[in-house]
Parts: C-alpha cells; structure tokens; sequence
C-alpha cells in the first residue's frame, strides 16, 4: 500500500509541476499575446512544410504517372505556401485569426440551433449563454480584424492554459489530499 501512495505521490508532483508551467506560460502569453500569436503562425507555417515534403513522399507510392504528377503539385503548394507563412508570419497570424473568428461564429451557430433543439430541457440556458459568448467573441474579433491579429490568439490561448493550468492543479492538489485521507 505504500508504494501505490508513493506512487500516487509521485503523479500528482508530477501533475502539479506541469500546472504550474501552463499557468506560468498561459500568463506569458496573456502579458505578451503578440509574440505568442507570431510563434503560434510560424509552427503552424511549419507544420504546412512538413506535410507537404510528407505529401511529395506519399506521391511516389502513386501507381500511375497522372497521380504522380498531381501529388507532386500538391506537395509542391503546401511547401511554397507554407513556406511563404513561416517567412512571412504577420500574414499566417491574420489568417489564423480570422479562422478563428469564423469558427467561433460557426460555433456560435450549432450551439444557438442545439439550444433551440433542446430548450426545454433543464440546463439549457447555459448552451445559449456558452453560444452568446461565443458569437461575442467571434465579433470582438472580426470586428476589428485585423488590428485583432495582434492580440486575439495570444489571449484566447493564454487564458485556456492558465485555466487548464488552474483545474490541473486543483484537480492533481485534491488527487493528492484524497490519498492521504484514505491511507494516513
């Protein structure tokens, strides 16, 4: 029994070190959103090249000359345009924004039809609070897009790692409390 409450022990210090750094990095980029949101579109921009020196290996698996040809196109484009994004990511941080936005508005949307499905059910005033929020945000986004570049991915992220930084930690802490209490 001691080894599993060593063990225990052990995860949750472990838990709670990696809480601390995402609240410590979620503060980071709440203080500094701009530079977050620059680093965020360059490993994005990278990613793209990635997966298009992955397409152009794939492409020599094709069995014809035609398929050959197209996928080597195709792995051409995500290596230019991904290129393109990581030297230039002032414009890869204006796109993802308005990705954003445009998801949070189509997000927004499936939750007010998902409230009115289910309306009647208790507790679904919070799906149309969580769809109002969310066309809010899609708006304080959009709205001054794309001055909004600046700061919207580096908040948005941010303040999701300190609160996932924030449940971690609370959750690990009482993970924690509730071994002792059980194995003093």
């Amino acid at each position: 029994m001691e080894s599993v409450k060593n063990a225990v022990k052990e995860v949750t210090g472990a838990s709670i070190g990696c809480a601390v750094v995402m609240i410590v990095l979620g503060l980071l980029a709440v203080i500094l959103p701009h530079a977050l949101g620059i680093a965020v579109s360059v490993v994005f921009a990278w990613l793209i090249v990635f997966s298009g020196v992955v397409y152009l290996a794939f492409a020599f698996t094709s069995l014809s000359a035609g398929r050959l040809i197209w996928r080597l196109m195709i792995g051409a484009v995500y290596i230019l345009g991904g290129g393109y994004l990581a030297f230039h990511p002032g414009i890869a941080l204006e796109s993802l924004t308005v990705v954003l936005a445009v998801v949070f508005a189509l997000e927004a949307m499936l939750e007010l039809t998902s409230f009115f499905m289910f309306r009647l059910v208790p507790g679904s005033g919070w799906v149309l609070f969580d769809a109002l929020v969310t066309l809010l945000l899609a708006g304080l986004i959009l709205y001054p897009w794309p001055s909004s570049s600046t700061w919207a991915i580096g908040i948005i992220l941010g303040v999701n790692l300190i609160f996932s930084g924030v449940t971690v930690l609370l959750y690990s802490v009482a993970a924690r409390k509730t071994m002792e209490v059980l194995n003093p």
